[in-house]
């Protein structure tokens, strides 16, 4: 131990190692000392949603639910679906058109491929609308178009995870489910200081959850912690002082509850390249194909293109669907999927005969009638500013 010498005081510095240990010790002091106080209950944070409880097009009002009218499973499970990795503001409007269009789970079954795909089309991630097509022929065929009532029955379903299994079971059928998304992660790892980095708290997380899980209301309750999270207990500047549980919240005690989960670094995401072929006739029509029905932006349209690699070299005009004068347009067209980053060079051209070209000759004023993914539709943009308008006239 070395000492410091000031002008008045001699004071002790400790060794860097035993000023660590301190440090760790004194942090563990203080939140076994918060451990101590009184636990959250479900109770004080249904009160809350009774008062403040978001207005969503898929749900029960907590005041409706106590009235006794109860949730859709259909639009429950339409709308879990719509919305994972999805924000609230871009799937409201999804889901609107999808209940005009088809308002039963057999109306949906009974949909074409191309019609629920096109209808899905700019809402991202696409292998969701062929797993919800396929659950919805299954539970009108198999289950008489009523939605199985428990976890585990869920969970049989195509399509249908753990997490969105929970929150069906519990939202549409009141089932004491603990239902876990980033919100709900968020709000159980600050109320309870869980410092371990994620995905590995998440079993740690959701064990806590349970706990919590009221016999009564666990349908309000999953989504009273999401409107939590949504709303006061924010990634960054956290709302605490306005939070039902902020006297009960480990984390708000310690001061470290913006710190809260811990998530791993983020890796970079490598750019992938490649050519997008936009040919026109002169009957005003352009050619469109469909990809395969496996994979990234599977069973949707497109503009026809190269593979996407990490070569720069190879957006070039050897993967044309035909010979013709290609021309190759200004700039690039820029997208990111949630791997990787996409740059594509997109080469123009017309032709007079369409000869055997494989695709379909698609009227330029009818692509918003067409599954063009959010990337295919930046394309359009780029080869044709004036057909690309009709997507915002749809919308």
């Amino acid at each position: 131990m070395t000492l410091a010498i000031t002008n008045a005081w001699v004071i002790p510095t400790l060794p860097r190692t035993l000023a660590q240990k301190s440090g760790s010790c004194m942090a563990t002091t203080l939140k076994a000392k918060a451990n101590s106080e009184p636990e959250p209950t479900a109770g004080q944070l249904l009160d809350w949603y009774d008062r403040h409880a978001r207005d969503l097009p898929w749900r029960i009002s907590p005041k409706a639910h106590k009235s006794g009218t109860e949730a859709d499973p259909y639009r429950v499970w339409l709308s879990e679906i719509m919305l994972q990795q999805t924000t609230v503001k871009t799937v409201g409007p999804y889901f609107t058109k999808f209940v005009a269009l088809w308002p039963t789970v057999t109306d949906l079954a009974a949909a074409t491929s191309q019609e629920v795909m096109s209808a899905w089309a700019g809402l991202g991630y696409y292998s969701r609308a062929r797993n919800l097509h396929a659950c919805a022929k299954v539970v009108a065929e198999e289950f008489d178009g009523a939605f199985p009532r428990t976890e585990d029955g869920l969970l049989e379903l195509p399509g249908i995870g753990p997490y969105t299994a929970a929150a069906v079971a519990a939202i549409a059928f009141d089932e004491p489910a603990a239902v876990m998304d980033g919100n709900v992660e968020r709000v159980v790892s600050r109320l309870f200081a869980i410092d371990t980095p994620l995905p590995a708290a998440k079993p740690e997380i959701k064990d806590r959850l349970a706990t919590l899980v009221p016999e009564k209301r666990p349908g309000d309750f999953a989504q009273a912690t999401m409107d939590l999270g949504a709303t006061l207990c924010s990634p960054k500047k956290p709302a605490c002082s306005l939070c039902p549980w902020a006297d009960e919240c480990l984390a708000n005690k310690l001061g470290i509850a913006e710190t809260l989960p811990v998530k791993p670094p983020k890796k970079a995401k490598p750019t992938r390249y490649g050519a997008a072929f936009w040919l026109t006739d002169s009957k005003g029509h352009v050619l469109l194909r469909t990809r395969p029905p496996k994979g990234l932006l599977g069973g949707m349209d497109e503009v026809p293109g190269s593979e996407w690699t990490e070569d720069s070299g190879c957006a070039d005009e050897t993967s044309a669907p035909t010979r013709a004068n290609w021309q190759q347009l200004p700039g690039t067209v820029t997208h990111v999927f949630t791997h990787f980053a996409l740059e594509l060079t997109v080469y123009a051209a017309k032709t007079r005969a369409r000869g055997n070209t494989l695709g379909d000759w698609v009227p330029l004023d009818s692509l918003s009638e067409r599954a063009l993914p959010t990337v295919m539709r930046k394309v359009v943009a780029h080869a044709d500013p004036e057909a690309a308008k009709q997507f915002k006239q749809k919308a």
